[in-house]
């Protein structure tokens, strides 16, 4: 039997499962298909900011970095328990970029995307009497501080699935798209799941939002004519140890011009990147390699008293950013905007290229309006209106804490921050009736219980254990390898049923 669907989404990076979900709200029946798991490439190997991108400016990216913070707004608001803010610290050096230009840039960045309206304005500060100051070498004077957000971005992705789906949406991981072809009146597709099964079904329109294999699936799965060409550039991260004990973050400004970030990570570590290199291989398996490993460390150590090196790296990851490919010279001087592009040469398809990850909701809001016109009954514009997502009806986080931990007095601290962190208001259905920690099942390792983990596999398409502790959480950091085993045997066993959980 052939299911019918008003769309076909392809692709489960944040823009494809941001699309499903405007698209779901709007009333259309929508079908996403991942190959993998949700956010497995690309949305979960970002620098982990929702932000407009300062460095930008120094493009002449106004319109770009405009659009950015708007939608910084509108993410802290739908998402508070996995968006929060962070202040950044930018030592400054005369010689890279002098005083003036930097507090012009700043000035733009507290005033563009109309205007700030929840995070604190840029200042500049002395750093001998401020608490990002002691970690920086002697020689760091005066820095300048400004805002931006933090996200747990494989959440995120999963988070904008979940509401696709509870407003109608049908999901599939570990599905490949097969084929798709396209007659005057919709496509037809073929699926093909994780167990080899082959299904068939009919839309009136694809988006194809495959990411770093945009192109691929118009000539290989689509068969689609095309003049698009992307550039896939690769991105790389570094964690150690905690470098720092303050919960500021630092921008440092390198002798090539680019920036790299040092930033708070998981509580007792701190996270580095990123890099910018051109990329040719499999975008399914990037790895980071020595020279990048080389160049982090070395552009932390030219500001930090206590110097890195690669032996101190306890995990890396490495991401490929599908940019649209300007003939810019540098990598890291491509544009991050995105375009859109309507064929409709028969069934409509439109095309995503491009993108990042803090202006997803507006790149799917749009997508949707431009194909809006195809489907008469489809609702208004929708998720710029302050619509939650899953988790996110409570505004402070905080306080849910605290009225979690009152209720639960047996909860550890840590557990509790990470649980509202993770789930929001959410949290009570993992917790359920348990009256101690004994009741939330069995422990396979750092703070990660029986009872959580059947909620994943329940509601958030859990398979292995890769998308617990390296997606859903990073609990991989602090797992041993007899942990991974013995989730892995559990994971392999009958999910729990969703209803358990709702």
């Amino acid at each position: 039997m052939t299911e019918q669907f008003d769309l076909l989404v392809v692709g489960g990076g944040i823009n494809g499962v941001g699309i499903a979900r405007d698209a779901a709200g709007r009333g259309l029946s929508v079908c996403l298909c991942e190959r993998d798991d949700l956010a497995a490439h690309t949305s979960s190997a970002s620098t982990k900011l929702i932000h407009g991108g300062l460095r930008y400016l120094e493009q002449y990216e106004f319109a770009l970095v405009g659009k950015a913070l708007a939608e910084r707004e509108v993410l802290l608001r739908a998402a508070p328990h996995i968006i929060w803010p962070l202040r950044f610290v930018l030592p400054h050096q005369s010689h890279l970029r002098p005083a003036w230009m930097i507090r012009l840039g700043l000035f733009l960045y507290d005033n563009l995307g109309r205007g700030r309206r929840t995070l604190p304005g840029s200042r500049r500060v002395a750093l001998k009497h401020h608490e990002s100051g002691p970690p920086l070498r002697d020689e760091f004077v005066t820095g300048f501080v400004y805002s931006d957000a933090w996200v747990q971005d494989a959440r995120l992705v999963v988070l904008n699935a979940m509401d696709a789906m509870e407003r109608g949406a049908t999901i599939f991981t570990h599905t490949k798209c097969l084929s798709a072809s396209r007659d005057a009146d919709g496509w037809t597709a073929q699926l093909e799941s994780a167990h080899g099964e082959v299904s068939t079904i009919r839309a009136k329109a694809l988006v194809n939002a495959t990411g770093p294999w945009a192109v691929q699936f118009l000539d290989q799965v689509a068969k689609v004519g095309h003049d698009h060409s992307l550039r896939l550039v690769k991105g790389s991260h570094i964690v150690v140890p905690r470098l720092f004990e303050h919960q500021h973050a630092y921008i440092f400004q390198q002798p090539d011009r680019r920036i790299v970030f040092a930033i708070p990570y998981e509580h007792d570590f701190t996270l580095i990147g990123t890099t910018d290199l051109d990329y040719r291989s499999d975008p399914s398996a990037p790895h980071i390699d020595e020279d990048e490993t080389r160049y982090l460390c070395d552009a932390v150590n030219r500001y930090f008293k206590r110097n890195i090196a690669p032996s101190d790296v306890v995990w890396s990851y490495s991401g490929v950013r599908p940019l649209l490919d300007d003939e810019e010279g540098n990598a890291s001087e491509v544009t991050r905007d995105y375009l859109l592009e309507l064929d409709q040469q028969g069934a409509p398809l439109l095309n995503v290229f491009g993108g990042k990850l803090t202006t997803y909701r507006r790149l799917a809001e749009e997508a949707m309006d431009r194909l809006a016109p195809l489907f008469p009954n489809a609702s208004e514009a929708w998720t710029s209106k302050g619509h939650p997502l899953p988790g996110g009806e409570r505004r402070d986080v905080d306080t849910l804490q605290r009225e979690l931990q009152s209720a639960h007095p047996w909860l550890p601290e840590m557990l509790a921050w990470r649980l509202v962190h993770s789930y929001g208001s959410r949290t009570m259905r993992i917790l359920g009736q348990a009256r101690s920690l004994q009741d939330l099942g069995e422990r396979f390792g750092a703070d990660l219980y029986q009872a959580e983990v059947d909620y994943l596999r329940a509601l958030e398409w859990v398979v292995d254990a890769k998308d617990v502790l390296w997606r859903r959480s990073k609990l991989g950091l602090r797992f041993k390898p007899e942990e991974v085993a013995r989730l892995t045997a559990y994971l392999a066993d009958a999910p729990p049923r969703r209803a358990s959980f709702t």
